[in-house]
């Protein structure tokens, strides 16, 4: 058991600390970085989907006035890691999928780069690509791992017998479209050598992260490699890993010595070069008896990957734990095909992987006559279904039960397609979700006493989710001092090492050092520090996580309103009631919250990249036609919390709330589309095609 900090600080409602800065343009990005004379880099991308560049010619652009360089696979320096295909840019002239980069141009302005890198011609030797998944594929193969390290497969019992055996059964496919990020702010860079030493700034979730990856790339030692993160406009994951753009950066600039180069992505290369959602097929099969408890359990997905690197999104991990049903088995198989490399995005595994199960839980609930709340709380499970173990807490009941109060669940008449309010259909629907509560070894924090204040200095990254704000609250309460007497200090590797910023375990590593560091001060100096008085700690072990599986959950609740005539989709409400322990900021807390369901609301009506077999790339990439949820899109839209008291996380007693929201709030809707329709949508996103035939 973990002794949590008295709450004084933590809890309270704070303005975010950036937000000044931000609003007023004052916050640096890394392409806004400070650099003397700055050359601007600009990617040659592949036109063909598979094949062999034969040649390049750059005499057109190198006669370009402003052109001081042209990089190729002929002239770019031979980089010493090359393990990494995704990382080992101009490498070679294979080209293992369009849009990959097989050139960079160097200039005096952004323009000039990107005209220049117009007149660079190249030549292909061609060859067939496949871009097309499908599950019936007889080349699709188990991964011997899926992200975060999970087994590809289990199985406990016998599922397939007893859903043989089971007096109610569904049996159907459901599949999650590809997406991108498209954080606000783009894959951006800016480099610079100088007496050996390796400057980046760049727009990253993990500065030291970064920096490995880069000193793999180049053969260096970390010490000769600075990575800064000053402000961080956006990344869902998406920055969570080094791509291209930071390599050919690096490179650009080693090949202009003396000189910064600056590198922003524009918004099409981000669909090929940062990474994606993977598009999933899930076939689920759920097994109940009469009384609408589980007997059985099977998920099996299918989803791709690129040739030249493996990701395999963990989509079937969710459903292992979610509820009790003492038959279970998953899967997971990838196709290998000439795609960009998938990555990290918001809740990778969670957010599809409950798509499937949460509209599978609403078939089964109308096939049974059951209300849907009531049916996930009968298969509530005493302990975590796949390991055996007691949750170190499960509210997930009294989000459900909550949430229903809060939404006016308790008037709903359960018959489909029957309520109209003149030409609008209007119906809700409920998905629970669920986001594991982590926390990453591998952070260091050092607090500083100077003049007067204190100072908090880990290399922690704020992408925008209120890191500098937060921390300053917990070493507040930790040092048993005024929050506005604490500040933070992040965003470089001049600081001591932090784990990257992803899979909501930012809060809870970092602030778990904090509260370390906070602690050997406090025993070093007492309460009456001298100046320069510094103590640091790491994140310390937590015994408590082998005792205990340890979840963050939620409940999502939808309204929507579809014209009977058009088929056109409407939501007026979307609710969430989530159990995340103790809550540091509501402020940032809820934004967070807000934020990941607005991105589930995008991912159930719109967003899906469009691949075109016949030429292997996104068509749709730009944000003209790749749509995403805005303000107009949900009228009422709310995130509230539980309290919950666990003692068992982290001195904080918190859960991470950056992902959570995003995770079942795609099924909510598409539940409350039938309930809405009688129409039942398996595919994301929704679109009219799926509903007009139909309709009443």
């Amino acid at each position: 058991m973990t002794e949590l900090l008295e709450p004084h600080a933590i809890g309270t409602a704070t303005t975010r600390r950036d937000g000044p800065a931000k609003v007023t343009g004052t916050a640096p990005y890394a392409f806004e970085a400070p650099a003397d004379r700055p050359l601007y880099a600009h990617p040659v991308q592949a036109t063909v989907g598979r094949g062999r560049c034969t040649r390049i010619a750059t005499v057109a652009a190198e006669s370009l006035d402003g052109v001081v360089a042209v990089l190729t696979p002929f002239t770019a320096e031979r980089l010493a890691g090359t393990d990494d295909a995704e990382l080992a840019v101009l490498q070679d002239t294979a080209v293992p999928f369009r849009g990959s980069a097989v050139a960079l141009v160097l200039a005096e302005t952004p323009e000039t780069a990107r005209h220049a890198a117009e007149l660079v011609t190249v030549g292909y030797d061609t060859e067939p690509h496949d871009v097309e998944l499908d599950a019936g594929r007889s080349d699709l193969y188990a991964p011997d791992s899926v992200n975060a390290g999970f087994p590809t497969d289990t199985g406990q019992g016998d599922a397939d017998a007893e859903l043989e055996r089971a007096e109610v059964t569904i049996d159907e496919t459901y599949t999650t479209a590809m997406q991108h990020n498209n954080p606000l702010e783009p894959h951006a860079t800016t480099a610079l050598w100088a007496d050996g030493v390796l400057t980046v700034w760049d727009s990253t979730q993990g500065v030291h992260s970064v920096r490995s990856a880069l000193a793999g790339v180049f053969g260096l030692p970390e010490d000769r490699i600075r990575v800064r993160c000053p402000h961080v406009g956006g990344g869902f994951g998406s920055k969570g890993t080094a791509h291209a753009n930071v390599v050919l950066a690096a490179l650009a600039a080693r090949a202009v010595p003396g000189r910064p180069v600056k590198l922003a992505l524009t918004r099409q290369q981000m669909f090929t070069l940062t990474g994606y959602r993977t598009p999933t097929i899930q076939r689920v099969r759920l097994g109940a008896g009469r009384d609408g408890r589980l007997r059985a359990l099977r998920v099996d997905v299918v989803e791709q990957t690129s040739r030249i690197k493996e990701y395999a999104e963990q989509t079937g991990v969710p459903a292992r734990m979610m509820y009790a049903a003492p038959n279970r088995a998953t899967s997971h198989r990838l196709a290998a095909l000439d795609v960009p490399v998938p990555s990290w995005m918001r809740a990778p595994g969670e957010c599809p992987g409950m798509f499937g199960p949460e509209v599978a839980m609403d078939e089964l609930a109308v096939a049974l006559g059951v209300d849907p709340v009531e049916l996930r709380v009968r298969n509530e499970p005493e302990r975590d279904p796949e390991n055996g173990r007691p949750f170190s807490s499960r509210n997930l009941v009294a989000c459900l039960r909550a949430g229903a109060e809060r939404f006016g669940w308790g008037e709903r008449d359960r018959r489909p397609g029957v309520r109209r309010d003149g030409r609008w259909l209007t119906g809700t629907g409920v998905a629970a979700s669920v986001y594991p509560a982590k926390r990453s070894p591998g952070s260091t924090a050092l607090i500083r006493f100077e003049g007067g204040r204190y100072a908090v200095e880990i290399g922690a990254a704020d992408l925008g989710t209120g890191a500098r704000t937060i921390l300053p609250q917990i070493a507040a309460d930790a040092l048993g001092v005024p929050a506005s007497d604490v500040e933070a200090r992040i965003g470089d590797t001049d600081y001591p090492k932090a784990t990257v910023a992803g899979g909501s375990s930012g809060t809870a590593s970092w602030g778990a050092a904090v509260v370390a560091a906070a602690g050997a001060f406090r025993e070093k100096f007492g309460t009456d520090p001298g100046e320069g008085a510094e103590a640091s700690a790491e994140t310390p072990e937590n015994p408590a996580e082998e005792q205990y599986s340890m979840y963050a959950f939620g409940a999502q609740f939808a309204e929507v309103r579809v014209d009977a005539d058009t088929g056109e989709l409407r939501v007026p409400r979307l609710y969430g009631m989530f159990a995340a322990g103790r809550i540091v900021n509501p402020v940032t807390a809820r934004s967070q919250l807000l934020g990941g369901m607005t991105m589930g609301l995008s991912m159930a009506l719109f967003e899906a990249g469009t691949m075109d077999p016949r030429t292997g790339h996104v068509v749709n990439h730009d944000l003209a036609e790749y749509h995403i949820a805005t303000n107009a899109d949900v009228a009422d839209l709310r995130a509230d919390w539980i309290d919950e008291h666990d003692p068992h996380l982290n001195p904080m007693g918190t859960k991470g709330v950056g992902e959570i929201g995003i995770v079942g709030t795609a099924a909510a809707v598409a539940n409350a589309v039938y309930h809405a329709t009688g129409v039942r949508v398996r595919k994301l996103p929704i679109t009219l095609d799926a509903l007009l035939p139909a309709l009443p």
